[in-house]
């Protein structure tokens, strides 16, 4: 039996090009936007701008943007620490939920009132409309909670995915996680609990310590520990009540990663896997098969629909107080992601 211990990584976005396409521009319309057109600090680098968006093409749509999270990768592309970066200027953000508008005569898949997610990173959400491809959209049903839409397509799908594709996890075995109250520890607890499995979730000490944990515990973790709990010999306790860890799931490095690997049940037979997961990758991986995401996101629905799978605890802005989220996003021990509200 092989066990894995799980490095996801940073997502790998695509290089977006801002009003520059293959359209014809007749027309204009107007869209607001935070537009940086240099790397820096988000909050100094950032404008608030209306932008001239292109004509609508026979393959595009217009879409509305209802909201936009605030992920740490979206800072990251900005600061310009990400191995790939757009080319500037560039509109910030690479997750959220839009409504469609108004399609071109030959998009088939989408229609006027849908919504829509993008398929991969790149497009530019922060922003209240926007011009784009039919084929670089994928559509959500209009039934589930708008932030829930809204933060679906990064962290509940690499949640989904490293619980589905490097394990045969069954109901009673045990996933480990560190950083488990990011947004994807926090869908990792909650799909794996709708599939009866097990898990200890490792979070670093603080003062809202017992609320994290008991927020967590709602959710449906098994246990929720420290750091420095998970290096102590009262692990073997915990143990007790469930077994140990057929998979690990690293979203920190260090000294953390390695005290997960100490614990996984396979290290006693010296047959452990280490892998990275991007999930963007796995979506460019799949962009062929149009079913892989569909039922992706089909499965996670239905969990959103039972009340198995919430978005994280959530603030909402309107993209004028950008400065005000993009502070909020950055500081430290925050558990409530920032969504800009359309």
């Amino acid at each position: 039996m092989k066990l894995s211990l799980l490095t996801r990584g940073r997502l790998v976005y695509r290089t977006a090009v801002l009003l520059k396409n293959s359209y014809s521009v007749s027309a204009v319309r107007d869209s607001a936007a935070l537009l940086h057109r240099n790397h820096g600090e988000p909050s100094q680098v950032l404008q608030l701008e209306d932008l001239v968006l292109p004509q609508m093409g026979p393959e595009s749509v217009l879409v509305k943007m209802l909201a936009a999270p605030i992920n740490p990768s979206d800072l990251n592309m900005i600061q310009g620490t990400y191995a790939i970066l757009p080319e500037l200027p560039a509109v910030g953000g690479n997750e959220g939920v839009a409504r469609v508008m108004e399609v071109g005569d030959e998009v088939k898949a989408l229609k006027v009132g849908d919504w829509v997610i993008p398929r991969d990173a790149g497009i530019g959400t922060w922003r209240t409309a926007a011009v784009l491809k039919a084929d670089d959209l994928v559509t959500l049903p209009k039934d589930i909670p708008v932030l829930s839409a809204a933060t679906l397509g990064v962290n509940p799908c690499t949640a989904f995915r490293m619980l589905s594709d490097f394990e045969e996890l069954k109901p009673g075995d045990t996933v480990i996680q560190n950083a488990a109250n990011s947004g994807v520890g926090q869908a990792v607890i909650q799909i794996a609990a709708a599939k009866g499995i097990q898990s200890i979730n490792v979070v670093r000490d603080r003062p809202d310590l017992q609320q994290l944990s008991e927020r967590l515990t709602a959710l449906g973790a098994t246990h929720v520990i420290t750091e420095e709990t998970l290096r102590r010999p009262e692990m073997k306790e915990l143990f007790k009540s469930c077994p140990r860890p057929k998979l690990a799931l690293n979203g920190v490095g260090g000294k953390s990663a390695t005290e997960l690997l100490r614990h996984l049940h396979a290290l006693i037979f010296k047959d452990v896997k280490i892998r990275g997961f991007w999930v963007t990758q796995w979506k460019r991986d799949n962009k062929h098969d149009e079913d892989a995401l569909r039922n992706m996101l089909d499965e996670l629905c239905i969990l959103i629909r039972a009340g198995k799978l919430s978005a994280p605890a959530c603030t909402e802005v309107c993209l004028q107080d950008f400065r005000k989220a993009l502070e909020n996003a950055m500081k430290p021990y925050v558990s409530t992601k920032q969504v800009f509200v359309m």
